[in-house]
């Protein structure tokens, strides 16, 4: 039986609820593995680098100073705080999340950091608690995979956006189709697999929402699920 989007968020939510609360991870074994350097991620408290994601979207992001940032599922924090150092005092970055304890756990954080440029907002990412056009640059990492309505994300990205903002992601995408099964599993959903669609898929929602120039800067694994890094443009 498939799950109702919402059933799907719950599942979702509850799960990284439980991960926010301890020191579990769902999608990568390490940082560095994951293509961070060791370098960039000195000096954040190990409470933000959790190792949930697939990739490292700000180190191909080419972020200036004084750009405005949102991050679409921002979990404990760590690709908001990376992108606060690249945008300067004069530059904004937003964490939206969906999930409560991962936004205490964010927050915790900032205060570690005594950051100001930064700020997390609750919301879901198909229905982003931002205003028009607000965001030099969208990242996200490894989140958008667990979205059950992708192209609802990819149209707020676009809305979002300024005239000629760019987006820059890391995601979980299949080379086919998954069986019914996988779908319906919340384990399968909340470990970035139950959720991917293949890349054609994922590229043509990109592209169906009005972003231009979608295109694979890199790709990780041979399938049949594997991460990827993405980049497109609003016009």
């Amino acid at each position: 039986m498939t799950k109702t989007n919402e059933e799907v968020r719950s599942e979702v939510r509850t799960s990284y609820a439980e991960i926010a609360l301890g020191d579990t991870s769902c999608c990568g074994p390490s940082p560095t593995q994951l293509g961070y350097d060791a370098t960039e991620l000195a000096g954040l408290p190990d409470e933000a680098v959790m190792g949930l994601g697939c990739g490292n979207p700000v180190a191909l992001a080419e972020i200036s100073e004084g750009d405005t940032v949102l991050d679409l599922g921002s979990g404990g924090g760590i690709d908001v705080f990376l992108a606060a150092r690249k945008a300067g005092d004069t530059g904004r970055v937003i964490g939206v999340d969906m999930t409560p304890e991962m936004l205490a756990r964010a927050e915790a954080n900032t205060a570690r950091l005594g950051i100001e440029n930064v700020e997390f907002r609750q919301g879901l990412i198909e229905d982003l608690p931002v205003e028009d056009a607000t965001a030099d640059l969208v990242i996200s990492n490894c989140v958008i995979n667990l979205a059950p309505d992708k192209a609802a994300v990819f149209a707020e990205v676009f809305r979002v956006l300024r005239p000629g903002g760019r987006m820059m992601v890391s995601d979980m995408v299949t080379d086919g189709p998954l069986p019914d099964s996988m779908k319906d599993d919340p384990e399968a959903w909340a470990s970035c697999v139950g959720g991917a669609i293949p890349l054609t898929e994922y590229l043509d929602s990109i592209r169906a929402a009005g972003l231009i120039d979608a295109d694979v800067l890199k790709q990780d694994g041979p399938g049949p699920v594997f991460s990827v890094a993405v980049r497109a443009t609003r016009p």
